[in-house]
Parts: C-alpha cells; sequence; structure tokens
C-alpha cells in the first residue's frame, strides 16, 4: 500500500469531479430505447423540472446524465478527503438499475495535527497538540468513518496480521508456536516476524491514550468535535434502507460478477504507515494486485421514491464526511483555535 497516494489527500476541490458514470452497456444509438435505469432517472428529473420540451432519446440521455450529475456532485463536491465516484447500474430482469458509490483512493488518510506527536516534532512546524486531544479525535473518527467509507482500523489490521503471521494467535507464546511450527522460525534465535505484544506497542500515543474532556479543550475543537458526532448521529437516525452508503457484498456481486475475487480488505485506512508500514502493506498486498473492497454504497432503485431517500441520505453522509474533514483540517494550537 502507498504511503498517501496523492488521491488520498489531495487539497482540490475538484477531487470528487468524476463524472457520476451511467453504466458503460447502455446503448447509445438514436434509435435504441432507452435502459432502464435512464427511465427511472428520467422520471425523477422530470418530476423537478418545468421544461416543456421534447428530447430525442440521445439528447434525453445526455440531458438526464448532466441533471443527475450536477445535483450529486453538488452534494460530493466539497468533500476531498477521499476520492469517490457515483456509477449508475444497469441491473436485469432479475435486478432493478442501482446507485453504486465507489471509493478510488487507496491507502491511509492523513489525519494531519492528529498524528503529529513529539517524536515527529524536530521534522514539523508548530505546536504539539495535548495528546488527550488527538487521542479523542483519533478515537471518534475510527469509530464513525467506517460507517460511510470503506476504511478500516488498527483492530482490523490487527485481525488480519493475526490470520497472515499467527493463525488466528493474538498472544506472544502461541504466535511464537506458530511462526516456529508454521513458518519454520528457529526458537534460539531472534524472530524475524512480528509477535503481537511488538505490534501494539508500536501504536503512537493518540491510539493508546486517555481521550481528554471535551471541557479541557480549546472551543474550536470542541465545536469540531460536536459537529462530528451530531452529523453522525443524523447520518445513523436515517437507517440502511435506500441509504446511499450503505452497501451489502453480496447483493452488490449480483450487479458485479467477479467481485468476489478481490480482497475483502477496504482501500482506506487510519492506521498510521510510518509504524506500521510492513503489515499494511503485506495485508494490502491482494488488494493491491486484485482490487479492494471499495464499495461506499448500493441502493437498488424501485421508484422515484428511492432516489430521493438516495439523495436524502447522500446529503447525510457528505455532511458528516465534511465535519470529519473539518476536524482533520483544523489547527487546534493555533492562537485562533486554542481561545
Amino acid at each position: 500500500m502507498n504511503r498517501r497516494p496523492a488521491s488520498v489527500s489531495r487539497p482540490s476541490g475538484d477531487i470528487v469531479g468524476r463524472p457520476v458514470a451511467i453504466a458503460a452497456d447502455v446503448p447509445a444509438g438514436f434509435d435504441v430505447p432507452l435502459a432502464p435505469h435512464h427511465k427511472l432517472i428520467g422520471r425523477w428529473v422530470a418530476a423537478r423540472s418545468d421544461m416543456d420540451e421534447l428530447f430525442t432519446r440521445q439528447e434525453a440521455r445526455r440531458h438526464i446524465e448532466q441533471a443527475f450529475e450536477t445535483a450529486a456532485l453538488d452534494i460530493l463536491r466539497p468533500f476531498d478527503l477521499a476520492d469517490l465516484q457515483v456509477v449508475a447500474l444497469l441491473g436485469d430482469d432479475n435486478l432493478p438499475p442501482a446507485l453504486a458509490i465507489f471509493c478510488h483512493s487507496v491507502g491511509q488518510i492523513d489525519l494531519g495535527w492528529i498524528e503529529k506527536s513529539n517524536v515527529l516534532s524536530d521534522t514539523l512546524v508548530g505546536p504539539v497538540a495535548p495528546v488527550g486531544w488527538r487521542a479523542a479525535a483519533y478515537a471518534l473518527l475510527e469509530s464513525t468513518l467506517g460507517d460511510v467509507l470503506p476504511v478500516f482500523g488498527y483492530a482490523d489490521l490487527f485481525e488480519e496480521v493475526s490470520a497472515y503471521y499467527w493463525d488466528g494467535a493474538t498472544d506472544d507464546e502461541r504466535a511464537r508456536a506458530t511462526l516456529i511450527e508454521y513458518h519454520g522460525e528457529d526458537p534460539d534465535v531472534a524472530y524475524e516476524m512480528t509477535l503481537p505484544s511488538e505490534m501494539n506497542a508500536r501504536r503512537p500515543d493518540y491510539m493508546t491514550a486517555k481521550a481528554a474532556p471535551l471541557k479541557d479543550m480549546p472551543k474550536a475543537l470542541r465545536d469540531a468535535i460536536r459537529r462530528v458526532r451530531e452529523t453522525h448521529e443524523a447520518f445513523k437516525a436515517a437507517g440502511r434502507g435506500g441509504n446511499a452508503w450503505w452497501v451489502e457484498r453480496e447483493h452488490l456481486a449480483n450487479y458485479i460478477p467477479g467481485l468476489e475475487d478481490s480482497s475483502h480488505l477496504p482501500p482506506l485506512t487510519i492506521v498510521p504507515f510510518d509504524q506500521f508500514a510492513r503489515e499494511l502493506d503485506d495485508v494490502g498486498r491482494y488488494g493491491m494486485e486484485l482490487g479492494f473492497d471499495n464499495a461506499a454504497g448500493l441502493c437498488p432503485l424501485t421508484d422515484i421514491s428511492a432516489i430521493d431517500a438516495w439523495f436524502t441520505t447522500l446529503k447525510l453522509g457528505t455532511d458528516f464526511l465534511l465535519a470529519a474533514q473539518q476536524l482533520i483540517s483544523l489547527d487546534p494550537m493555533h492562537r485562533e483555535s486554542a481561545r
């Protein structure tokens, strides 16, 4: 896995500006009927338009795609923490059309001030925020980001490494026995492979320290944390039904054959690459070769109301992601923020 590919943290406001894609297998010929998802999304577009204009089929396709793309990108465009794309899936006789969200970024999300530590302070500009502040922000992101983005945290990495190295063991004694039995390690020499306690010991302070209470934080940081909590709660309250950011992997495989051959690992992580480069590279190798589980959402479209629900939850999820983005970009040690 890359340290931080440009697509993960590029600051451009156009990063989510990938075209909203209508599936490539939709015919574009003048006399070919509109596909099911064009018809359904077209009715949604028509219900929101006062235009009294006739279109050829080709013009209708273009108008439907442009109207839908504009509406979706107006919501997604401010978010630049990851590269997202909305895709309309054709479906078939047994599957309704669907809207899917995919993440094209791979690697570690840059956590900015949260990752900054005294260990690295000699190479970074500015004071380091107290570890309790950083621990609070990290714990919040770790517990919430995965509800919207395809991202994994330290517990997921440890589980993957345990299966990869130690046959599921989580303590040093059983892990060492596994290394000797299955990997031919010499019990009388130092082990080249990581043991659980050594891996856990490499976690930086903000991953293990106690989170500071809000009352001990500056107002800007308190407000940013509250905003993440509030937007996340609003998103969760919407439920999973018809949610733009919810996906059932088995159902997605019905729309995209061959998906089961890709890695089950999400493409993004908030585990720091500086401390866990080898482990991230090892567990991510299969995904780099055959693709990651990069779906962020799949919503079948049964009628126009399903599209309305999709847009409602798309906005709720994006509001949460923008709040998380604001928390990450905050400088709590700045004189104005620290008041």
